[in-house]
């Protein structure tokens, strides 16, 4: 063998080798999770349902992920994961929820409750009645 190869084979081994000592782990996901209720003592009527999403609440309409789902009582646990790519630092991320019966809202937020952009991460949703305007 010629010289040249064998400079060209060591040298392919050993990068071989280095990159494949190299280990990158991946970035962790963004877990935001906690619990959406209410103060009111009173029971849930049967098919009642709670929506509770993560927005930008700096745009309107601007639903981030969401989950939908049947409850028979509050509080009701969530969790929303999200892969560091999908994250942008300008937006104000914010936890709302709501829960209907028979297509009304009956509870639902109206404070803010943000989280990502702000370095928390767990939060506890308080719904409040709807207010009734006639």
């Amino acid at each position: 063998m010629s010289k040249l190869k064998t400079v060209l084979i060591s040298t392919l081994f050993s990068l071989f080798f280095i990159t494949g000592c190299v280990t990158v782990a991946p970035e962790p996901p963004i877990v935001v999770n906690g619990y959406a209720g209410y103060l009111e003592k009173i029971t849930l009527p049967k098919g009642s349902k709670i929506n509770i999403a993560v927005i930008d609440f700096n745009t309107p309409g601007s639903i981030i992920s969401q989950k939908t789902f049947d409850i028979a009582r509050a509080p009701v646990p969530f969790k929303f994961i999200f892969q560091p790519d999908t994250i942008d630092d300008d937006i104000d991320y914010g936890v709302v929820a709501m829960i209907t019966y028979q297509g009304k809202v009956i509870f639902q937020t109206y404070d803010k409750y943000q989280v990502i952009n702000n370095d928390k991460f767990t939060t506890e949703v308080i719904m409040k009645p709807v207010k009734v305007v006639d």
